[in-house]
């Protein structure tokens, strides 16, 4: 077991927040501390060992049973042959299921989200794509995985092809027995929606395959069976809001929203950004800076009530690092590395949980050193201090 902690860095300035909240780290600030905390144990929990697997979501069930949701199926990071695949674990992460494929279409399902809502219903998320399409990667390749390719395709004409992109969801109202056929929910982000404390769901992310791709929250208050356009995440001046991709959110106090974005405009590329709301989605702060290089996020609150964000880091040392916001999103520490090994740039999109006893699980993918193929990884560590 391996005790961990951070030195102090210069955080950025952090642009004003609304809701009155006023910045409260500016340039030549510390950042907080990190805390101290320990590593039981990293380890490789796909089964699959022949298959590529990418953008898991991991979510804890009121009765303690973990659920971890991915995009299996795979042989490369972009292919025709993406599914969602489902896991258990009834002991905290020691051990996990056999995978069960619960969306296979005939293009490419990636990135995975799953709730329990607080109705006891399991939703999970997911968004099609037909990137494979495209030479750079179509063509790549010997001729018998173009041969392949090409025979995937073209199970279904062009034309149903393009009627099955979109943003997807499924339900189960019996913990996972039996599901929905998948429906439209009119948004994407790799973790999806959350709970409020009211009951409602909030699902901040992205409109893909339309003119507006607009980025904000759609809202659901009938448990995730329909939703709507809540409210548009307004564009920083200078920005483009077609460059904003992949966002997760957190209630971090009853009536207030976080939602952090992976930000592809030049100015902080690469980087977090932030954005608030006060009215249930409906109005949201200009995004800001955090000074965090990573990406994406997931947010979740913890049980003392600190906010903990957990982050890809796609440049040395290659892994994935934790925050914590000790002020409900004001402020993020230092980072913590969860997993500092990786052989290079493909991996990451962690989420994690917290158990009962306090610790935490966290999974992620990653492409290993020597292989073309990514695996699931997760930690099992507690904070210390």
């Amino acid at each position: 077991m391996t005790e961990c902690s951070r030195r102090s860095m210069l955080c950025t300035t952090v642009a004003g927040l609304s809701g009155g909240l006023a910045p409260a780290l500016f340039a030549g600030d510390k950042r907080p501390r990190a805390p101290k905390f320990t590593v039981s144990d990293t380890r490789v929990i796909s089964h699959l060992a022949h298959r590529y697997h990418g953008w898991p979501t991991l979510a804890r069930r009121k009765n303690g049973q973990l659920l971890l949701v991915c995009s299996g199926g795979r042989e490369s990071h972009v292919c025709p042959f993406g599914r969602v695949e489902l896991m258990r674990s009834d002991d905290g992460g020691a051990h996990w299921s056999w995978p069960q494929t619960l969306i296979d279409s005939a293009i490419d399902d990636r990135d995975a989200g799953v709730l329990e809502t607080p109705g006891g219903s399991l939703l999970v998320t997911t968004f099609t794509s037909l990137a494979f399409e495209q030479p750079a990667y179509f063509a790549k390749g010997d001729a018998k995985k173009v041969a392949r390719w090409i025979a995937a395709r073209d199970r279904v004409p062009e034309t149903t092809r393009k009627k099955m992109l979109g943003e997807w969801m499924i339900r189960s109202t019996d913990g996972g027995q039996s599901w929905s056929s998948p429906t439209r929910c009119g948004v994407n982000s790799p973790h999806g929606p959350i709970a409020l404390a009211n009951g409602d769901l909030i699902y901040a992310g992205k409109e893909l395959y339309n003119q507006h791709n607009r980025i904000g929250a759609a809202v659901s208050v009938d448990d995730g069976v329909s939703w709507k356009w809540a409210g548009t995440i307004p564009t920083r001046p200078g920005d483009d809001h077609r460059q904003y991709h992949e966002l997760h959110a957190v209630e971090a106090v009853p009536g207030r929203l976080i939602a952090h974005i992976r930000n592809h405009n030049p100015r902080h590329a690469g980087e977090t950004l932030q954005s608030e709301s006060t009215d249930g989605g409906r109005t949201w702060s200009t995004p800001h800076e955090i000074g965090v290089w990573g990406l994406p996020s997931h947010l979740l609150k913890l049980a003392d009530g600190r906010l903990l964000m957990s982050y890809g880091h796609r440049r040395k040392p290659f892994g994935n690092q934790v925050r914590i916001s000790d002020d409900a999103g004001a402020t993020w520490s230092e980072p913590m590395g969860l997993s500092e090994d990786g052989a290079g740039g493909d991996l990451g999109y962690p989420s994690t949980v917290q158990l009962d006893n306090g610790h935490l699980v966290t999974a992620w993918y990653e492409k290993l050193k020597g292989t073309s193929l990514a695996v699931l990884r997760q930690a099992r560590w507690q904070l210390t201090g």
